[in-house]
């Protein structure tokens, strides 16, 4: 157990700075589970003032705001955040979001979401799916110099997959027992309504059945199986694309401006959950993934799913999904087919994504992030050493 009176900083910038996807949304999820589950301790967040906090209950905990002025501030306060956790007496420094450097005396632990940063800049200034740019590339740098160094510092790691954590080991000189694994949560489902998908479809003009998809991840496979399939299908079928930015690659782009798919680009959240609920498929052909949150999220709202077999994939879709190699078109175009021209087939999916969804809770979470932190804190002050 951990010892009572702990104090616990998180570094939690991440949601005081507008930003979204899947390390906004780990950050967003977990940090209230963990408040509810650590009962008994103190918790310290550190945010900054670029944008209002977005959390609304803080179950007590104490917060320090940084301030933020320009850009440069942010690098600031990712050196300077230690001063003010060893000022508020932290026993146990909690890094969220990839990196982040604790105080000397107290034991840290930093999420790696995946190893992309670690891995040589050779591999990851140009990624697929990115477009680069100067700033994208300056950024890049900073993450992969930043990272190394806090995944070396750190007394512990948590991965969110094993697949996470074994490609952090290959990429770092960390061992697999530094590592605790501690999936995300399933997000809890918004009601949606059949007004409401009605509505996002009008919204977009979606008057018939549609195929919904992660713009960022592998597009160009999706749409070569799309060109695959018989022309009643494809009629019948329109491939919707979502992306948080519109900088998707150029046979995304081209396909769109052609007519051939739809991308939209920065739905609502309210939008973006109506359209799980009302596709027919949700595919997901990334190349690689160190968790892959959008399969939760299309479980909770029982869309059957197609995937490919990389990276964390199978490990989090279990047997809730149809899994293909991610550039194997024809197998996807077959696997299409199945989904949208079998109820059988897809109905079975959607029993098995609601299945699998119920075996991810932010509880679960938050108490093996607990774990986690008790389990760095004992190493830290020789009280114990990590669990075989």
């Amino acid at each position: 157990m951990t010892p009572p009176g702990l104090r616990i900083g998180v570094d939690v910038r991440y949601l005081s700075h507008r930003l979204v996807g899947g390390v906004h949304t780990y950050v967003a999820r977990l940090l209230p589970a963990l408040l509810d589950a650590a009962s008994g301790h103190t918790f310290v967040l550190y945010a900054d003032d670029k944008a209002p906090l977005e959390l609304t209950d803080t179950a007590g905990a104490l917060v320090r705001t940084l301030r933020w002025r320009h850009q440069g501030s942010s690098v600031w306060n990712d050196h300077m955040l230690a001063r003010s956790m060893a000022a508020d007496g932290i026993d146990v420094a909690f890094f969220p979001a990839n990196y982040g450097f604790g105080p000397r005396r107290a034991a840290t632990v930093v999420t790696v979401h995946d190893a992309i940063n670690l891995l040589p800049l050779r591999h990851t200034l140009v990624v697929r799916g990115h477009a680069a740019t100067l700033r994208t590339s300056a950024m890049t740098v900073y993450l992969h110099v930043t990272t190394r160094q806090a995944v070396r510092r750190a007394t512990r790691l948590i991965a969110l997959s094993s697949y996470a954590r074994d490609t952090i080991v290959a990429a770092s000189t960390r061992r697999s027992d530094d590592i605790d694994v501690v999936p995300h949560g399933t997000p809890p489902a918004a009601a949606v309504t059949p007004a409401d998908i009605e509505r996002v479809r009008r919204a977009h003009g979606l008057t018939g059945a549609y195929v919904l998809a992660d713009g960022l991840k592998n597009p160009g496979v999706l749409l070569r199986a799309a060109a695959r399939l018989s022309p009643d299908v494809r009629r019948a079928h329109t491939f919707v694309f979502f992306a948080r930015h519109a900088q998707v690659l150029p046979v995304l782009a081209s396909a769109a401006a052609a007519g051939e798919a739809r991308l939209l680009v920065n739905p609502s959240r309210s939008d973006l959950a109506a359209l799980y609920a009302g596709a027919s498929a949700f595919v997901f052909p990334s190349w690689i993934e160190g968790f892959g949150l959008p399969l939760l999220e299309a479980m909770s709202y029982g869309t059957p799913i197609i995937a490919s077999d990389r990276g964390a994939i199978p490990e989090v879709a279990g047997d809730a999904a149809i899994l293909v190699d991610a550039e194997d078109d024809p197998r996807l175009a077959q696997a299409l087919h199945d989904v949208l021209m079998r109820p059988e087939t897809a109905a079975a999916l959607r029993a098995a994504g609601a299945a699998r969804g119920r075996q991810f809770t932010w509880r679960r979470s938050a108490e093996q992030t607990l774990e986690a932190l008790q389990r760095a804190h004992a190493m830290h002050t020789g009280a114990g050493r990590a669990a075989p």
